[in-house]
């Protein structure tokens, strides 16, 4: 691996320092004792519950309560303002959970959504974190509001989330006098966990948005951010006799598409069977498999028009690839997102993204066979991938393989290494390899979080040699009144992973930001203000040169108890961008080689979401490269709980450059019926002005008898706007697909 000596100096200085700086920290994380703060007893039943939505029969009733849960926010440390009780019981097949939301205002509690995975951030809601293996780093999560909506996701690396995962499991919720109730069975067959260990890691969050309340059992401190954050879970215990019987299950699946193509008016026909495995080895250790898979079902991507000259990152969503997908993370990602409204620094590194199989240029590639094997071994978190896709045109088919391992240590830190191979766009070999560590805690000089990420990885393609090497690192202070961060990464130019993503290459990055975020006692209903500083630099690695700079301050960031907020109102976004080859920002519109400064100025004012009628406006303005130029993004949704929504959200960009006017438009329109939790209709509509296509999906998913029996029905229309017909919109491609899942348990 090429590194420079100044480079490869930085990033010692930077570890030495950080570990110089906290060694109390780390030999406290090393030697703390696993006992929590909260503990709880699970209760073993041997009757039979009926999953209604009420706590009425006898085991809830005698069963002790695991204790009050304590506000976070507004008052934090006080008791809450409205009353919860929650109940853990287990028999040999799942793990029960009954919570009683007591409601002196019951007339008032927000539930506008009941669909499968919908956002339930304006609700009335309960989120159950289960860290089944105690290792206070990975957890299953699942949420619910008083209309029963079924919302699951998995956590990794101690606060980062998969909201698209999916699990098998059952709730019902009941609205009372006194308030409401949810009665959840988790089974074990859906979990992973250790027959070793009788104790997991367990917590609770209830939040009330109407008085912008947040509730937890454990880690109710402001410090600790994020209810994610998996190493602050009380501890639940006497979880033993449990069992995911044979562990396999089995779902076939039959899908079908129809498509017409407008242009040449024909039409095409094709259906095919296939199946996916999964097989538990040992409760901690996960076989899935797909063959002649189908992705029919997915929803397509959100449209973006790229203004700037790197790569945008599409987010995955395909189910065989979520499950577990945690596993794969590397230090390199997500370690350098700034605040909200803070300039993104666009340089993520992808030594693996699951987008480059079964994905080429926007059109899919069969999957004729997958199979991924994730979990835990001892102190080890393993995963392996291996995928074989099918022909396309003149490509051939694939085998594509990734390797993943971390050996975790102390409390909430790891050491790890991935490797990838294959080349599924061109005939040609390719490896990636890399190692990363992570050192955490929440025990820096008392009870804060501190974070240091390193890593280093090379890409080895056939035909290319030097200069194919990536490093970082970076150190984070994420806490409540004051957040601060400083990353150090190089990424050289024939770096090129060819089953990852990188958003930029031949440059290295310096950031370097600093938030201050008091909480003000009784002003203006302010719940708490937000000052954020962050300077960036890339330097260019073949000539040592900047090629871009950005300062920016924010002022006025105010959230309020009701829910609003203003963001921006006179923030400072000074920027120097130097082209070293003419870029063209929008068709026919080309920026010469040159220096750019330009300063700009945003505005930014949400409403509460649980409002009936929501939204924001989000203006940016000034100074834009050469000239002048304005973005203004607008959104607004409307309600009428919890069946119907209607968002309509547009994203324009009205610049002025010497070189040429240009108007960048996107506009996105989403009108989703859910009938019950089990039964909904979503329907997106986009259009973007530099691809003139005006497409629109509307996509039914039935979950019928239970869980993991889900039948989807998919319609995709689209149209072009035709500048020699008058900018009339001509009908193109019109799709329809469908697929039935019925999963086995055994």
């Amino acid at each position: 691996m090429e590194v420079s000596f100044t480079g490869r100096t930085t990033c010692v200085y930077t570890i030495l320092i950080v570990l110089f700086l906290s060694p109390v920290a780390w030999s406290q994380d090393a030697n703390r004792s696993t006992t929590a703060e909260r503990t709880a007893v699970v209760t073993a039943i041997t009757s039979t519950l009926s999953i209604d939505g009420s706590l009425d029969e006898s085991p809830w009733q005698t069963a002790p309560r695991i204790g009050d849960l304590v506000q976070r926010e507004p008052d934090n440390g006080e008791a809450p303002s409205q009353r919860t009780e929650v109940i853990l019981l287990h028999d040999a097949d799942n793990l029960y959970i009954g919570v009683m939301c007591f409601d002196s205002e019951p007339d008032r509690i927000a539930a506008s959504q009941m669909g499968r995975d919908a956002g339930l951030g304006s609700d009335d809601r309960i989120t159950i974190l289960l860290d089944t293996y105690r290792d206070q780093r990975n957890a299953f999560y699942f949420q619910t509001n008083a209309v029963g909506a079924l919302v699951d996701g998995l956590v990794f690396a101690n606060g980062q989330s998969n909201t698209d995962w999916d699990a098998i499991w059952k709730v019902r919720t009941r609205r009372t006098k006194d308030g409401w109730s949810a009665e959840m069975a988790i089974p074990f067959k859906s979990l992973g966990f250790s027959t070793f260990e009788p104790v997991w890691g367990f917590n609770i969050a209830r939040n009330i948005p109407r008085r912008s309340e947040e509730d937890r059992w454990s880690g109710a401190r402001l410090q600790v951010t994020q209810f994610f954050q998996v190493s602050e879970a009380g501890e639940i215990a006497s979880l033993t006799g449990l069992t995911q019987g044979i562990g396999l299950d089995v779902r076939p699946f039959a899908g079908a598409r129809w498509l017409h193509a407008e242009t040449t008016g024909t039409t095409d026909f094709s259906s095919k069977p296939g199946f996916d495995l999964f097989y538990n080895f040992t409760p901690s250790l996960k076989l899935s498999a797909t063959v002649n898979t189908d992705f029919g079902e997915t929803e397509v991507d959100a449209r973006q028009i790229n203004l700037s000259r790197f790569s945008i990152l599409f987010p995955e969503k395909r189910a065989f690839f979520l499950e577990n997908a945690g596993v794969f993370n590397f230090a390199s990602i997500g370690t350098i997102n700034p605040p909200p409204g803070v300039t993104s620094a666009g340089a993520e590194v992808y030594p693996f993204f699951s987008r480059t199989i079964g994905l080429l240029n926007g059109e899919e590639v069969p999957l004729d066979v997958g199979a991924k094997l994730t979990g835990k071994v001892g102190a080890f978190d393993v995963g392996v991938l291996d995928v074989r896709t099918g022909e396309v045109g003149a490509l051939t088919a694939k085998n594509l393989f990734v390797g993943r391992v971390r050996r975790n240590f102390f409390q909430q830190s790891y050491v790890g290494a991935i490797y990838t191979e294959g080349q599924p766009a061109v005939e040609t070999t390719s490896r990636t390899v890399g190692a990363d560590m992570r050192l955490a805690t929440s025990h820096f000089m008392g009870r804060r979080n501190v974070v240091l990420n390193m890593y280093a990885v090379r890409s080895l393609n056939e035909g290319i040699s030097g200069r194919d090497a990536s490093w970082g690192a970076s150190a984070q202070y994420p806490n409540d009144r004051f957040d601060a961060q400083f990353v150090l990464r190089e990424i050289q130019d024939n770096f090129r992973p060819a089953l990852g993503f990188v958003q930029r290459r031949n440059v290295r990055l310096f950031r370097v930001g600093f938030s201050y975020n008091p909480r003000p006692k009784d002003f203006l209903g302010i719940q708490q203000m937000f000052h954020d500083f962050y300077y960036m630099q890339f330097t260019r690695l073949d000539n040592h040169e900047v090629e871009s700079r950005n300062f920016y301050a924010t002022t006025i960031d105010w959230h309020f108890k009701s829910g609003d907020a203003i963001h921006t109102l006179t923030d400072i976004d000074a920027s120097y961008e130097r082209l070293f080859a003419p870029f063209q920002i929008f068709t026919g519109v080309v920026l010469p080689v040159g220096e750019y400064t330009f300063v700009r100025g945003h505005v930014n004012v949400t409403t509460a979401a649980r409002r009936k009628l929501s939204g924001s406006i989000n203006m940016s303005y000034g100074q834009y490269w050469s000239g002048y130029g304005e973005t203004i993004q607008l959104s607004g949704t409307y309600r009428v709980a919890p069946y119907f929504s209607v968002s309509v959200n547009s994203n324009q960009t009205f610049a002025r450059l010497p070189e040429g006017h240009f108007v960048a438009r996107i506009f996105t329109t989403n009108v989703n019926y859910t009938a019950t939790p089990s039964f909904a209709l979503f329907n997106l509509i986009q259009y973007d002005n530099q691809s003139r296509n005006l497409g629109w999906q509307s996509r039914v998913r039935w979950t019928f008898q239970r869980a993991g029996n889900d039948l989807f029905l998919v319609f995709a229309q689209g149209w072009i706007r035709d500048s020699s017909n008058n900018d009339r919109f001509t009908a193109q491609d019109t799709k329809l697909s469908t697929k039935v899942q019925y999963t086995l348990r055994f």
